[in-house]
């Protein structure tokens, strides 16, 4: 069996994952397109037509993430299978934990005003308030698939409230010890009820743009938003403006508008989010971890041995 691997977050647990793939497999690491041509298993996060062209033997194709939007579908053959793979929600919900938590507290302006000297707390300023512990937060999910809930034990292990809002609202909030779920009618009222709002629902026509103006008003002047599923689920202008005028109080944007090219250079949206005081950005990198990819390295050579066994694949497409 030939598995070519395009994936170079995978390269750094290189041992892990070919000490876990079939006997006599052999990978072929960051080839060029005529590694295709006899290969079984591509492991990557991008597969264009003119690759499904050279992969004659391809029998299938492994993301090595959530995200498909890279792979061109319609040019596979028939029996082509494609899967793909999480393991990123612990670290997800690691980075919304602390952000809210840095967001809630004015760490970032206390950060800024230690700089300068100025000892930013009630202790030395009795005209600064005392701030919530994150146990006292009202927490409003968006999304409450595999990081949504993971996020949500976080907050709720520390004593936080909950609610969440899905596509279906097929969500056991008692199971889940929620203080209710409903579908996406009810995202004004987990908005205004809410204190820390987590989107990670998935985008899709439907979903984007469903936070704009009016559910960032909801939101209110003490509302903190993190954004750890797709830039675009926010209305763009909107999140600028609502920062920019205090009209909530701070967000942590992991997921942006404009990606680079290779390289990483290249700024994420055309407005100056980056002259804002009030916002953590992050290139996306609420998932990049050890603990992540090295999961996904494990369970896709587990997958490359169901596919070697004639069993089925996890979470095959």
């Amino acid at each position: 069996m030939k598995i070519v691997v395009a994936e170079p977050n995978l390269l750094v647990h290189r041992g892990r994952f070919e000490a876990a793939l079939p006997p006599g497999a052999e990978v072929v690491w960051d080839g060029a397109i005529g590694d295709l041509r006899d290969a079984d298993v591509f492991v990557g996060g991008r597969f264009t037509a003119e690759m499904a062209a050279e992969a004659e033997k391809l029998r299938l194709v492994h993301v090595a993430g959530a995200g498909t939007d890279k792979i061109d579908f319609a040019s596979l053959r028939p029996e082509v299978m494609v899967a793909n793979t999480f393991h990123h929600e612990r670290s997800i919900a690691e980075y919304v934990l602390a952000a809210a938590v840095l967001l809630r507290r004015d760490f970032l302006a206390q950060d800024r005003a230690l700089r300068r000297g100025v000892w930013a707390t009630s202790v030395y300023d009795a005209n600064l308030p005392q701030l919530p512990a994150i146990g006292q937060a009202r927490v409003g999910l968006v999304g409450f698939g595999h990081i949504g809930q993971c996020v949500w034990e976080l907050f709720r292990g520390l004593g936080s409230t909950g609610a969440a809002v899905t596509g279906s609202g097929r969500v056991d909030a008692a199971a889940h010890g929620l203080s209710w779920a409903g579908d996406t009618s009810a995202l004004d009222r987990i908005m205004t009820e809410s204190d820390v709002v987590v989107v990670s629902a998935p985008l899709t026509a439907a979903t984007e743009g469903m936070i704009g103006a009016d559910q960032l008003r909801a939101l209110g002047p003490d509302g903190v938003l993190i954004n750890v599923g797709r830039g675009p689920l926010v209305v763009e202008r909107a999140l600028y403006d609502a920062l920019l005028e205090r009209s909530i109080r701070a967000a942590a944007i992991d997921v942006w508008y404009r990606y680079p090219a290779s390289g990483g250079q290249g700024v994420p949206s055309e407005l100056p989010f980056g002259e804002l005081t009030n916002v953590l950005m992050t290139p996306h990198s609420s998932g990049v971890t050890t603990d992540t990819f090295g999961g996904r390295a494990d369970e896709i050579a587990a997958n490359i041995g169901r596919l070697d066994r004639g069993e089925p694949l996890t979470h095959q497409l």
